[in-house]
């Protein structure tokens, strides 16, 4: 989709077609029969633009909510846009506050900001996509300015904080190196240099060599699974959160003692082993590390927590898949979820080699304990 397209869409005749396109994919309708639907009235670019435009907002709803069917979207936007929950955990922290958005995306970012009651002045450098966010502004009714800009022409100084989500994907896929977002990673240190206050939402796996003097860096879960790392002017030190619940934890640097498995084994949330928080999990369930470089967690009893999934340990074998396959077999196991930590199994190659065919379900946590390979099988506990 390109900006002309998107422009249709805006326009009376465009909007018609939208809702006409999201009605026929809310059908179930193949993509052979909405376009036949739809070029009964409408010309082929626009049946092109609003059948696009319709399967990126059923896709969005499991990230939007119920936002999504008034939102505009690009794919590669709707695939780095933030989740509401956790656009809104941030903007808590910057509520009330004149915003610089330095690279707003489709606006996902914006629209908690404004929401939060900040003053947003966004700025991104891709036509289509300022495009895009301030429909996005207009479309939920939140006030903010979007602006066609690139983000070293920003003065962070005239506002009271700065706020950046530099772009993490190319046409090659995912970026992982800092030194390749766009805005360049000196570009950014540059306007967090000039900022009264900055929020820098980065990838959960930045390397803490990365991370500035003088700034926290704050890990958030979603539901279980590592959304993004942010980080924070003004204060310091290492944070996990969990979302929704909004529990926090923050790092004392607490050791953890290493002992062999007990009775339960404990798998601790994403966010807070990338904030190197697990001696803080291990005082919580009165655990200890199974090996000194694994992120689990044994215990000889059982503390629900929301920071680590618990298992109730069943047997501990040395790993092969031999062994593994005899042992399911003789307890009646036909489903099997198989999770790993420091260890180099293909997971789906093992499911698949197991070949099982029982009634049972359980648990296998493949990992290692010093150089040797173990398999734990295990009943799952919950949190």
């Amino acid at each position: 989709m390109d900006l002309e397209s998107f422009a249709r869409l805006l326009t009376p005749d465009g909007q018609t077609a939208l809702a006409e396109a999201d009605a026929v994919l809310a059908t179930g309708a193949g993509p052979v029969e909405a376009v036949s639907a739809l070029r009964r009235r409408y010309d082929p670019d626009l049946v092109s633009a609003t059948l696009t435009q319709a399967g990126l907002r059923r896709r969005a709803v499991a990230k939007f909510g119920g936002d999504a069917a008034k939102m505009y979207f690009t794919p590669h936007g709707l695939e780095q846009a933030t989740r509401p929950e956790v656009a809104e955990h941030r903007a808590k922290r910057l509520a009330g506050l004149s915003v610089a958005d330095a690279c707003c995306g489709i606006g996902g970012d914006l629209i908690a900001q404004a929401r939060a009651g900040c003053e947003v002045d966004a700025v991104d450098l891709d036509p289509l996509t300022v495009a895009v966010a301030r429909a996005n502004a207009e479309a939920l009714g939140v006030r903010a300015t979007v602006r066609l800009a690139d983000a070293t022409t920003l003065d962070p100084s005239a506002y009271d904080a700065l706020f950046a989500d530099p772009a993490r994907r190319t046409t090659k896929g995912r970026v992982f190196d800092p030194a390749a977002y766009s805005p360049t990673w000196n570009v950014i240190l540059d306007l967090v240099g000039r900022a009264r206050k900055a929020c820098l939402k980065v990838a959960p796996g930045i390397p803490y060599e990365y991370i500035p003097d003088g700034m926290e860096a704050e890990w958030v879960s979603f539901k279980g699974e590592v959304k993004e790392a942010v980080l924070w002017s003004g204060s310091s030190g290492r944070r996990a959160t969990l979302l929704p619940s909004g529990e926090t934890m923050t790092a004392r640097d607490v050791e953890a003692d290493v002992a062999p498995i007990g009775s339960y084994l404990y798998e601790p949330d994403g966010a807070a082993v990338r904030a190197h928080l697990i001696g803080e999990v291990a005082e919580i369930v009165d655990g200890r590390l199974i090996d000194p470089q694994i992120a689990y967690l044994s215990a000889d009893s059982h503390v629900p927590t929301p920071w680590a999934a618990g298992y109730r340990v069943e047997e501990v074998m040395p790993f092969s898949l031999k062994k593994l396959r005899s042992a399911l077999r003789e307890r009646n196991v036909g489903a099997v979820t198989i999770k790993k930590r420091g260890s180099a199994v293909d997971v789906e190659k093992l499911r698949h080699d197991l070949r099982l065919s029982g009634e049972g379900s359980i648990v296998v946590l493949l990992t290692r304990l010093g150089t040797r390979p173990v398999a734990v099988l295990a009943t799952e506990m919950g949190r």
